[in-house]
């Protein structure tokens, strides 16, 4: 199958959450119908959420038979080799209306212990701010376990979070432990290990249309955060037309390619390639096949797709694993 591969939509998983709003549909043009649409899993193996392929002859295929029919043409040798038929990644957008929890994702080894999943390093790009919006990400100063329990239990836990004013093209990167929440009137796009875990800390005393809380995960979380104040915004060049490096760690390398006219691409065939287009119009030109994206689409290129070109005027968000 590996020669009829072709850079590959995905059918976007629509989530409502408490915290979403509709800017999905208005800004990006995701098919949304509700009022508190929060995410859009635009690449996703997690089970029960296994994304569907939306153009092409292979409409239909999910992205778990593709791989499962021809792991190292969709992955790359390298990638195969190190995760087997699991795609390590999870990619989405997302709007908060209002804030989300305050929470923190475990490490590789405690996720793998407690769910047997990946832990969930991430990081954000910030699409679209309303005035004034922001997100917490981390302690002020180090902390520790007793001063985090005691401001938890005192409903004081944000006087001792750092918040950060976030603007259009903020780049956070959230390694595991880093307590953390975007904070409404924010549009993100997100690249994160494929996981689901999260243990919720504070939800601001939020309930459903049922009158009930969220769960909280306070005791899971003990272990899982990191007390030390961390760095977590990331600075990057902005050179027309090249891969300029944002975020490069052992999960995931993310690259923002400001794209004008034309740009050939070639690629060793050791990993996938993601390209979020961020901001404009991009289209692919590989081996006959010709496909036009806008802001909010997502296309994986598979692994055996080693030369193209990229046409249009974009920002384009490049993702893959080094």
């Amino acid at each position: 199958m590996s020669q009829n591969l072709y850079p590959l939509q995905f059918e976007p998983i629509l989530k409502e959450r408490i915290w979403g709003g509709e800017k999905l549909k208005t800004i990006l043009n995701k098919p949304i119908v509700s009022k508190i649409t929060g995410e859009s899993w635009e690449l996703s193996t997690v089970p029960g959420d296994v994304s569907v392929v939306a153009n092409g002859v292979l409409k239909g295929k999910s992205l778990m038979d593709l791989i499962d029919e021809t792991p190292d043409a969709i992955l790359g040798t390298k990638v195969y080799e190190r995760f087997g038929k699991q795609f390590p990644l999870l990619f989405k957008y997302l709007d908060a209306r209002e804030d989300l929890s305050i929470q923190v994702h475990p490490n590789d080894k405690l996720a793998k212990e407690r769910h047997n999943s990946f832990g969930k390093t991430e990081m954000w790009y910030v699409m679209q701010a309303d005035q004034d919006a922001r997100i917490i990400v981390g302690f002020k100063e180090d902390s520790s376990k007793e001063e985090y329990l005691k401001h938890l239990h005192d409903n004081t836990l944000v006087s001792i979070l750092d918040d950060v004013k976030a603007k259009s093209g903020d780049v956070f990167f959230l390694e595991t432990g880093t307590v953390h929440a975007i904070g409404a009137g924010l549009v993100v796009a997100e690249i994160q290990q494929t996981s689901d875990i999260t243990y919720r800390l504070y939800d601001f005393d939020r309930v459903d249309a049922q009158g009930n809380k969220r769960e909280l995960h306070v005791d899971l979380a003990l272990d899982a955060i990191n007390y030390n104040k961390v760095d977590t915004q990331k600075k990057y060049e902005t050179k027309t037309n090249t891969s300029n490096t944002v975020v490069d760690c052992p999960y995931f390398t993310t690259n923002f390619l400001p794209l004008e006219d034309k740009l050939e691409v070639a690629k060793t065939g050791e990993t996938f390639t993601v390209y979020m287009c961020i901001e404009g119009d991009f289209e692919i030109e590989y081996n006959g096949f010709k496909q036009a994206y806008k802001k909010g689409d997502t296309v994986l290129v598979p692994a055996a797709i080693n030369a193209f070109n990229l046409n249009g005027k974009a920002s384009i968000l490049e993702i893959y694993i080094s």
